[in-house]
């Protein structure tokens, strides 16, 4: 059976595999996983390459097992690229790039950083059918990863963890945590039809995006709280300034443009502080 569903030859395969490449879900994961080792104050690209070659096999992991689950078990999707035989090498071949890096990292890095970017993996390869059922594990699987990638990439770096780490970590896992709840409102008819107990279904919609907007309100306020004492930059406000305009934008509009601003917001609020950080190091 080819890789690819419709067609067989290694150019038609070439393409099934790359279509699991979502630049706009991936690429805030492995930039965050570089931000953690600028926090860490120096960067040694062995490591923070090994870590960031880490995060994307798990991010790939990911989407390649969401799609299997949700066209060849859940009869969700229209279709897929991949054949299942397709999707199970996928696995197969990311989690071996997975474990492969993860071996290098402990020997480079320590076990700390190979600790940190385990569950990374995890998280991934569970998302689907087990995590993504639940409301607090469906809402809080990518945000965690995101804060993982910081922690692990800081840990690649310096071998251990300081407060700036935990606290950027922080707060990534709770203003993500609210643009999820906005993006998982685009599907709350069809998740409601099937009993997909997302937050949207478990609270309503605007309940849901009452408690999304919270997060991420609560998220800019401890940015500004720590930037206040200076634990953070104080230039980190730009980046609250930055996301609070997009998200006043997002405010008004519906689930699929909210999303699609606030995640753009997202990239906006990671680079800011990573120009504070890069211009004012803390370490």
């Amino acid at each position: 059976m080819p890789i690819a569903r419709r067609e067989s030859g290694v150019v038609p395969a070439a393409r099934a595999l790359a279509s699991q490449v979502h630049p706009v879900f991936m690429t805030p994961p492995v930039a965050s996983s570089l931000f953690g080792g600028v926090l860490a104050g120096r960067f040694d690209l062995a490591a923070g390459l090994l870590h960031a070659t880490a995060i994307f096999a798990a991010v790939y992991t990911a989407h390649v097992k969401d799609g299997y689950v949700d066209f060849y078990v859940r009869d969700e999707d229209d279709d897929h690229p991949l054949s299942e035989r397709g999707c199970k090498r996928a696995l197969a071949g990311s989690t071996a790039l997975f474990a492969a890096c993860l071996l290098a990292l402990w020997a480079l890095a320590g076990g700390l950083a190979a600790l940190l970017t385990l569950p990374t993996w995890l998280v991934a390869y569970h998302h689907a059918p087990q995590l993504d059922t639940n409301p607090v594990t469906a809402t809080t699987g990518y945000p965690l990863g995101i804060a993982l990638a910081i922690l692990g990439g800081y840990a690649a770096q310096a071998g251990t963890l300081a407060p700036i780490a935990l606290a950027f970590a922080a707060v990534f896992l709770v203003l993500l945590s609210g643009v999820k709840v906005i993006d998982d409102a685009q599907d709350y008819d069809y998740d409601r039809s099937i009993r997909k107990r997302t937050v949207a279904v478990t609270l309503g919609p605007e309940r849901a995006r009452t408690a999304a907007y919270a997060l991420m309100t609560t998220a800019l306020v401890l940015v500004v709280a720590l930037a206040a004492l200076a634990v953070f930059p104080p230039s980190s406000v730009a980046a609250v300034a930055g996301f609070g305009a997009v998200a006043g934008v997002a405010r008004r509009a519906d689930p699929e443009l909210a999303t699609m601003l606030l995640v753009r917001g997202s990239y906006v609020f990671l680079a800011l502080l990573l120009a504070a950080v890069w211009f004012r190091p803390l370490a």
